[in-house]
């Protein structure tokens, strides 16, 4: 890729581990500058590289700072990051504007799968996808997420897709694009803040190492796209099904009667489900993401036994 480099600056933990072929994991940063206050927001990045670093494998959160596209932040950029006001949130159509105007930017799931992509990394974790939004019949909302797991070679893995989306249409969605998505652990679709939905799977696993023969596979044949792996939410953090769907489709239908559009949608639902469950779903979105990351390191670590 032309000039590639220029824009490219990897933490030297990060590059030593892509260089001596050992297993390294994305993460995104919107989570950190839009997903909740500082200093709980730094607490969690760093105990999500913890909890990476513990399994073996090395974390790389990616983010645009000061015109470049960094692959692993330090703790300084960290800090920053997390204390800034108006960081951009930056999918496929803004990375090229962020970087030329050196402004600071957070990336999304389809951003970082790009980045991820550009920086030879193979596997990227994060909480939870975005998807086809309820009501797309009047909306035509759809996340850019959808079409970049459509087109990008970056395994996602994640607790399904949100639960204020339309998880059927979702689902056929990925379906329509040809993405393979793989049950770790449940021959169901896990619905984020639960375990279960309706939507059964046609593709399943109970171990790390089948999921990195089937990456691997894929990656042997060049099968265009992603894979994305959904991990259910611990048994434990799960919340009761009945009453948090209640709630979001209050916070759906004042979304609605407030004329609240496009990418404002999802942070004003998720920030008054918090509030309607006075912070039990943002407790169980902590539980969803430390778990995707230790799943996500076990898969990395795998793929990279078999590909030696």
């Amino acid at each position: 890729m032309k000039n590639l480099e220029k824009y490219l600056e990897i933490k030297q933990e990060v590059k030593e581990a892509l260089l001596n072929n050992k297993p390294v994991v994305a993460l995104e940063s919107t989570i950190i500058s839009h997903g909740m206050p500082y200093p709980e927001n730094v607490k969690m990045a760093k105990k999500v590289e913890e909890i990476i670093k513990s399994e073996g494998a090395v974390p790389a959160t990616i983010a645009i700072m000061n015109g470049k596209i960094k692959i692993g932040l330090t703790d300084e950029d960290l800090e920053e990051l997390a204390q800034a006001k108006n960081v951009a949130k930056v999918s496929r159509r803004d990375i090229a504007r962020i970087l030329a105007s050196s402004t600071l930017g957070a990336t999304t799931v389809a951003s970082t799968m790009i980045l991820a992509e550009m920086a030879k990394i193979k596997f990227f974790v994060t909480g939870g996808i975005g998807g086809v939004h309820r009501g797309y019949e009047k909306t035509l909302d759809v996340s850019a997420d959808l079409e970049e797991l459509a087109q990008t070679n970056v395994t996602v893995i994640c607790a399904g897709a949100k639960a204020i989306l339309d998880l059927p249409r979702t689902m056929e969605y990925l379906e329509t694009k040809g993405v393979n998505v793989v049950g770790y652990q449940t021959k169901v679709l896990p619905a984020f803040y639960t375990r279960e939905s309706d939507i059964k799977l046609m593709s399943f696993v109970d171990t790390a190492q089948e999921l990195a023969k089937i990456i691997y596979t894929k990656d042997e044949l060049d099968l265009k796209g992603g894979t994305l792996v959904v991990n259910p939410i611990p048994v434990k953090d799960s919340i009761e099904a009945s009453y948090i769907n209640k709630i979001i489709d209050k916070a759906i239908e004042e979304s609605f009667n407030q004329g609240i559009e496009g990418k404002d949608v999802t942070p004003f639902l998720l920030k008054r489900i918090v509030e309607e469950t006075k912070g039990k779903s943002l407790e169980a979105n902590l539980a969803l993401v430390y778990n995707n990351a230790k799943v996500g390191a076990q898969i990395a670590k795998a793929y990279n036994e078999i590909s030696k």
